[in-house]
């Protein structure tokens, strides 16, 4: 694999997740919306992506394998084509039955991304923390241009264009993709370009059994904040957001922004740090970051969320290296297709864990509870991965990058 190659699949890799991000946010603040112009209440409008969020989970293991046995950047070509033309269609529907289907195809498309353009991320960067943080700053400013574009769209013209415009970008994207791949511009070999060292079997199951359960809670987190930050912000800052939606999805485009920036800085940590201190001490300090924004408003909520947020994806250069690590290279897309199955598949719940507390209550400090509790478990968990004595950057430094 040539330089030039890896880098442009750096690029696509990193634009791929603006764009999942970016989708799978867009209907929590295009919802604020279609509540009113259908009169339908919240909570049973948010459900309709319930089907589309338990897709984007369960499709991710098959598209892990197809990317291992075919070609990761064929994959990510069908990625961008399906995603956009999903939202596309979500733009023209009438009904809640017809949108939850159209729901459901972006929930298809977008399971591609995570075990394909990740895993092909990482067996193209040299300095996987540095490039999981450059990647991860793309998938916050996915949610958070989720924020501004919807609510820019909506204000100006109407919620069907919060799915049109976006979704003709992505499909241009796919395009250009394409044409790299078809000019052999982009081409993948299947090796990594720095190798690193082999693990024992031992520590290689055990590793993978704990990442089982906290990436699960860390898509739980993660899933229960993006869905419900928006009605969160709608309930407690209008007197500071005004009556629109465009000032509601600017707040939630001030947090995931500054959130995903600081990612870098987590690869940064990742590149240089033990991981499992790193990552334990991310979930230590979402615990009292999560239960202050349950009890907070005005300014003050904006600030905790920012830093709940910061912290759930400055973890992730950590989580994703120690997988990488410890997942055979021949099988990698095929383990990250499981880790995005759990951290998706847990969307369901998350929705009707919202939903319920929402409905129950008319707010969510209870719901932002559970989730402090959630993130104490997932801390305690983490306690129990084998001590990390360097990280992949400094046990590959012997090894030279293909060109």
């Amino acid at each position: 694999m040539t330089k030039a190659s890896a880098q442009l699949s750096l690029v696509f890799s990193c634009i791929g997740h603006a764009f999942v991000h970016l989708f799978m946010a867009l209907y929590f603040v295009v919802v604020l919306a279609i509540e009113i112009d259908w009169s339908i209440p919240y909570h049973d409008l948010i459900g309709l992506w319930t089907v589309g969020s338990i897709l984007v989970g369960v499709c991710a293991i098959p598209a892990g394998w197809i990317a291992d046995r075919w070609s990761a950047p064929g994959m990510m070509v069908i990625y961008y084509f399906g995603l956009g033309g999903a939202a596309i269609v979500c733009s023209f529907m009438d009904a809640p039955l017809a949108l939850a289907i159209g729901l459901a195809a972006i929930g298809i498309f977008a399971a591609i991304y995570h075990p394909v353009g990740i895993a092909w991320l990482v067996r193209n960067a040299e300095s996987r923390g540095k490039a999981l943080g450059i990647n991860g700053i793309f998938g916050g400013l996915g949610v958070a241009g989720a924020g501004l574009i919807a609510g820019f769209l909506i204000d100006t013209h109407s919620w069907r264009a919060a799915f049109f415009v976006p979704g003709v970008a992505c499909v241009a994207t796919g395009l250009a993709l394409w044409y790299c791949v078809h000019r052999g511009l982009v081409a993948d070999d299947g090796e990594d370009r720095v190798k690193s060292e082999p693990v024992n079997r031992g520590d290689m199951l055990r590793v993978f059994v704990i990442l089982l359960m906290t990436m699960l809670l860390t898509g739980l987190l993660y899933q229960s904040t993006q869905v419900s930050l928006p009605k969160v912000f709608d309930l407690r800052l209008r007197d500071i957001a005004g009556d629109g939606v465009f000032g509601i999805g600017t707040a939630i485009a001030a947090v995931y922004t500054i959130s995903a920036v600081m990612q870098v800085y987590g690869g940064h940590l990742a590149d240089r740090y033990p991981l499992k201190p790193i990552y334990v001490g991310a979930f230590l300090l979402q615990v009292p970051l999560l239960v202050a924004v349950g009890v907070f408003s005005g300014l003050p909520l904006i600030v905790v969320a920012m830093f709940a947020v910061l912290v759930n994806v400055a973890a992730l250069p950590a989580e994703n290296m120690l997988l990488a690590r410890y997942a055979p290279q021949k099988h990698r897309s095929l383990a990250f297709g499981i880790k995005f199955v759990l951290a998706f598949s847990i969307a369901p719940v998350a929705l009707q864990l919202v939903a319920f507390v929402q409905e129950d209550t008319g707010e969510f400090v209870w719901l932002y509870y559970i989730l402090g509790g959630a993130a104490l478990v997932a801390c305690l968990a983490a306690l129990m991965l084998p001590r990390d004595r360097g990280t992949v950057a400094e046990q590959s430094v012997a090894s030279v990058p293909a060109e």
